[in-house]
């Protein structure tokens, strides 16, 4: 945990509770862990508050100081044999007996995700640190590894009938990890669970009274649970699917091992009215297959792009046409904070802060490829579908994307005119350039948007901002470019015409179509310095 004056600490499960106002954020190894561990969380949070059943529960637990800590302490005390580690009956979130046919020595890279398997040259940690961790780790990639481990061949578990010639074959990457994730930051730990703790409330979340945490039930064994009973039937199950069966070997004075198996396989499709904390996108492909529509899937996050860039698909979309399902859906706990505010339970100056979070899989999803984690500082405003600061946002995020497509075009005709090679790299070293300025530029700026903010001054002066940033990008090119750029030649261009590419004729086609790009700037070429 990150507490307010930026110390790290590490507590108990019970301690996250208690700790909640003045631990600052859940700071982990990876932000998928974060992600995972602040799930698990929730999970416990709803179960004790009943939901909460509607937007008045949510309110009161709001206005209080704290969280329920008496209840919750009942409910961790009541429970408590079912999160030890190494319970010999019902250890958390494994399989006491998990045993393959053949006994084997595992390691820990299996269970950490941050090790490439097989490249063990490729990481920090080696050594000492690959040889034994302490319980309190092995339990945070214990909750990982049932989120987010990947796909490929398991080792085949004793008892489950799934497993041929002593494997486990695949069954898809960890639950989570399908997920385009997203979660509510507050300025405090205790902000952070209660923005992310959506009702169980119609139109919100669907659940029934077979929903309850994994460790309420029966302690699972090797074999998947049985479609009849599997669900998931709501909030309590989604957060504490078990993707894999797991056994950790070693004792309290550290994990040495771990034993993955395949465990509970789960089809995301239309569930987005039972998982709130995704963005999810029709898909096409299975509306063809199943001949109906719509048909939504979680959409993972575009890991080339920095989250502004793709702002659109975080923030609710706008109203749809009467009869015309939506291309996309926003995560619930944002079109959950937006209904607060619309109902003045949030007061418009709000800073809301999503954080998204996704994971890209590599060869046949059998390796983690990238993490991506990225924030947002913005008013609640820009979270209410007809609200114009929305609006605003997101075409100022268009803007910057034309005006950067204007470089591009400018790299690839000083190109042309020195007679280089046309491979694109001139184009995108451009727009890399382009976009590590204008990052820190749109954030400043999309935090500052507040209710009395001028949707179209406001959106003016960003454009201001992107046509200083990019012409003088643009300048620093065509200084750059040489003698041979500056003279030209002539080549053929896409319709076959003669054309005479130099930097003078780059520059002026530039400056026509960032002008074209930033059509509400006020600013001329003589107020960028070069």
């Amino acid at each position: 945990m990150l507490d307010g004056a930026g110390r790290r600490r590490e507590v108990s499960l019970r301690g996250l509770f208690e700790q909640a106002g003045e631990i600052r954020m859940i700071a982990c190894e990876l932000p998928t862990q974060t992600f995972a561990i602040l799930r698990l969380a929730l999970a416990v949070l709803h179960r004790i508050t009943g939901g909460p059943n509607g937007e008045a529960s949510w309110q009161a637990l709001w206005r209080d100081r704290r969280l329920p800590l008496t209840d919750l302490t009942d409910y961790l005390d009541e429970f408590r044999d079912r999160f030890d580690l190494l319970h010999p009956r019902h250890p958390f979130y494994q399989v006491a007996d998990l045993r393959a046919d053949k006994e084997n020595t595992y390691g820990l890279e299996r269970l950490i995700a941050d090790v490439p398997n097989g490249m063990p040259f490729l990481t920090t940690r080696a050594g000492p640190g690959m040889e034994s961790i302490s319980p309190a780790e092995a339990a945070r990639w214990l909750v990982h590894c049932q989120a987010y481990d990947p796909a490929g061949i398991k080792t085949g578990a004793v008892g489950d009938p799934r497993v041929k010639k002593g494997k486990g074959y695949s069954i898809g990457v960890g639950a989570v990890g399908n997920l385009g994730g997203v979660y509510l930051e507050g300025t405090t730990l205790r902000e952070t669970l209660l923005l992310n703790l959506v009702p169980i409330a119609p139109n919100w979340q669907r659940s029934d009274e077979r929903d309850l945490p994994v460790w309420e039930r029966e302690p699972q064994n090797a074999a998947e649970e049985a479609d009849a009973t599997r669900g998931p039937y709501g909030l309590l199950s989604l957060y504490t699917w078990q993707s894999r069966r797991i056994r950790l070997f070693g004792d309290t004075g550290g994990i040495k091992g771990a034993m993955i198996a395949i465990g509970d396989r789960l089809d995301w499709q239309d569930r987005h009215l039972l998982e709130p904390m995704s963005v999810w996108g029709r898909s096409a492909p299975r509306e063809r297959e199943q001949k109906r529509t719509p048909i939504y899937l979680p959409r993972p996050y575009d890991h080339t792009r920095a989250l502004w860039r793709g702002l659109q698909t975080l923030l609710p979309p706008p109203l749809p046409s009467a009869g015309k399902p939506p291309q996309r859906l926003s995560a619930t706990v944002l079109q959950w904070l937006a209904r607060l505010t619309r109902d003045g339970v949030i007061g418009q100056d709000f800073q809301a802060r999503p954080h998204a979070v996704s994971i890209t899989y590599g060869t046949q999803q059998a390796v983690i490829d990238e993490v991506f984690s990225d924030t947002l500082t913005m008013n609640v405003l820009l979270l209410v579908e007809d609200s114009p600061l929305r609006t605003t946002a997101v075409d100022a995020s268009a803007d910057a994307e034309a005006a950067v497509r204007a470089l591009r075009g400018l790299a690839t005709n000083l190109v042309r005119a020195a007679g280089g090679p046309d491979d694109g790299g001139d184009a995108d070293r451009a727009a890399e350039r382009a976009y590590a300025v204008l990052d820190q530029v749109f954030r400043e700026w999309l935090a500052r948007l507040g209710p009395e903010s001028d949707p179209a001054a406001e959106r003016a002066a960003w454009q201001d901002q992107v046509r200083q940033v990019v012409a003088r990008i643009g300048r620093r090119m065509v200084e750059a470019a040489g003698p041979a750029a500056w003279v030209g030649r002539t080549k053929e261009d896409r319709n076959g015409r003669e054309v005479h590419y130099s930097s003078f004729q780059a520059e002026t086609w530039f400056r026509r179509d960032l002008a074209k790009a930033l059509s509400m700037t006020t600013s001329t070429d003589q107020e960028v310095p070069a």
